[in-house]
């Protein structure tokens, strides 16, 4: 890899295939923790250089609020991005949210200064979209309930 260029066509691997402003990214859209809503929302072409969280959570709101798919997680008020699995890292047993990385892996939505590529996010990331009072509860008791 190039200093001039941030992605890898030599020894390629997902992660690094293409450059961050061109990325896919998966958002975990998470209703409900104990019964395993989930539903993904794929992002592609997505600029990780000039996006920041608040970015993401704009588009990300306004597609659930836009699309018919979406509908039953309307009744949600979305908070909360965190990294659920990074390309070609180890993923967690638990089914619907990583309880590792909470001070590191959780994205802030009000810093309008830092990328999203800053937090260490590149193509192929996963990231869970959930409200934190929801993800506090869960993990303070993580019994599963189908």
């Amino acid at each position: 890899m190039s200093a001039s260029q941030d992605f890898d066509i030599e020894e390629p691997l997902t992660s690094s295939s293409r450059p961050l402003t061109n990325a896919t990214i998966t958002v975990r859209v998470i209703k409900s923790f104990p019964f395993r809503n989930v539903k993904n929302l794929i992002l592609s072409n997505y600029d990780l250089k000039t996006k920041t969280p608040k970015d993401l959570f704009d588009e990300v709101t306004k597609r659930i609020q836009s699309e018919a798919s979406f509908r039953p997680f309307r009744t949600i008020t979305y908070d909360t991005f965190k990294v659920y699995t990074h390309a070609h890292g180890s993923k967690t047993v638990n089914l619907v949210i990583n309880f590792d990385h909470d001070d590191d892996w959780t994205l802030d939505i009000e810093n309008p200064n830092k990328k999203l590529f800053e937090y260490g996010i590149e193509n192929e990331t996963e990231i869970s979209f959930y409200k934190l009072s929801d993800y506090v509860a869960y993990k303070a008791n993580p019994i599963e309930k189908w």
